[in-house]
């Protein structure tokens, strides 16, 4: 599918405004006032939006702990994000989720997940009853290249398989599963392909491209809309920042994140290509300043709303049927 350029301007801003929220947070993590442990997912935004272009509202996805991209990806409320992950009341989850536990059903959005392989046997779930209603919706799953080491993830891979679901495994492979590099991790060095093994289509992508991660995610979509069962992306890409704020990325070689700023920064990428698309720079820098200003307003919101009250404590803690 060839992406008009009002869609290729909805796709930039989405990248720039997760760059933006997490850059942001970054900074404001020092000042003591976001609870909770935060894993910022700058650097991977053309994954997180090159698969999301393709959904719709009906469609779901599963995050992982890494999941502010994925959220704004799919649709949420920025500044309600950001109110959650403050523990304000008025958050998407009225501030009892928090950073790793972001989720707006409205939207798709399942929930983000703090178990490593937790969101794929969810999201085969999610893709049964889509199957069940017959009317073309998908499931998504993110996940890590750690998470493709769990059993969990290998029984929602062949269960997909098993039961032919609409079922998309996205594996954003950033090179790290938190400290251990995927070279020594990864036995195969080849995640796409361990996907493969189980009976269904996968192909490994640019995860610094949003073009490439799009055209991947166009060609398992037609698959799984298509009834003929899951498919998966092993999208190679890069994290900027460490597995978690706070963490000294000892692990990483000197200088290493500096050059991958420079070479895999997915949004210099698009605007190097912009012009092929009829995006002007000014057009880009207009977006820019636009995100800038809905992130100010994101915090300082998030900074003035109130936290939920105690006697809120025990509430929306078990769903009743």
């Amino acid at each position: 599918m060839t992406l008009t350029r009002e869609a290729l301007a909805r796709a930039y801003r989405q990248m720039k405004t997760i760059r933006e929220f997490e850059e942001r947070l970054h900074l404001e993590i020092q000042t003591g006032e976001i609870p909770g442990f935060t894993h910022l997912y700058a650097g991977q935004e053309a994954v997180a939006v090159g698969v999301c272009a393709t959904l719709g509202d009906r469609d779901y996805i599963v995050s992982t702990h890494r999941g502010h991209g994925h959220c704004i990806a799919k649709g949420c409320d920025v500044a309600g994000m950001m109110k959650e992950i403050y523990g304000r009341r008025d958050g998407l989850c009225k501030g009892k989720g928090g950073s790793m536990h972001i989720a707006d059903v409205t939207k798709g959005m399942l929930g983000a997940n703090a178990i490593v392989g937790g969101g794929p046997p969810i999201a085969v779930g999610a893709a049964i009853a889509c199957k069940l209603r017959g009317d073309g919706t998908v499931s998504v799953a993110f996940g890590g290249d750690g998470s493709c080491n769990q059993g969990t993830v290998f029984e929602a891979l062949n269960l997909a398989v098993v039961l032919q679901v609409p079922t998309i495994f996205v594996f954003e492979n950033n090179g790290y599963s938190e400290h251990t590099g995927v070279d020594y991790a990864v036995g195969s060095k080849d995640i796409a392909g361990r996907a493969r093994a189980f009976g269904m289509p996968a192909e490994r992508c640019d995860g610094s491209d949003f073009h490439a991660v799009h055209a991947a995610m166009q060609r398992a979509l037609e698959h799984a809309r298509g009834g003929r069962g899951p498919a998966a992306i092993e999208a190679v890409t890069t994290r900027f920042y460490g597995h978690f704020e706070g963490d000294p990325q000892l692990y990483r070689a000197r200088d290493e994140v500096r050059r991958q700023r420079e070479s895999m920064d997915c949004l210099k990428r698009f605007r190097d290509s912009a012009a092929a698309h009829g995006l002007s720079a000014s057009e880009l820098d207009a977006l820019d300043a636009a995100v800038l200003a809905d992130i100010d307003a994101a915090v300082a919101g998030a900074k003035a709303s109130p936290p939920p009250a105690e006697a809120e404590l025990t509430t929306d803690v078990y769903s009743s049927y």
